[in-house]
């Protein structure tokens, strides 16, 4: 799967593992590089399957989330250029292949 990130310090976090064990504890920063194995491995998102992957509802909504721990979760979106739709109009996840990640950390704040 393509990632992309929404902003360069977000890459950076996602990219530099001293970085992310230092902001994410050394718990929550090995399965932040997990997810993202996963999600570079994957062809399209149907395929990932380890953190109660699952849409978000509320402000979040269109967004997508992994579990990392505690709280703290792995947001993204869609970037396919068209969107795929169900025949609802939601988001077809499964046939997502080209994502961006929006937000590491806990929403529930």
């Amino acid at each position: 799967m393509e990632i992309e990130f929404a902003s360069s310090s977000l890459q950076k976090l996602c990219e530099q593992r001293r970085l992310m064990d230092r902001k994410l504890g050394a718990v929550c920063a090995r399965r932040l590089r997990t997810r993202l194995g996963d999600l570079q491995a994957a062809t399209t998102l149907a395929e990932v399957t380890a953190g109660r992957p699952h849409p978000l509802k509320g402000e979040w909504e269109g967004r997508f989330s992994l579990d990392l721990h505690g709280g703290i979760r792995l947001v993204f979106e869609s970037i396919d250029v068209p969107v795929p739709v169900n025949e609802d109009g939601s988001i077809a996840w499964e046939k997502v292949t080209k994502i961006q990640i929006v937000f590491v950390g806990d929403y529930h704040d």
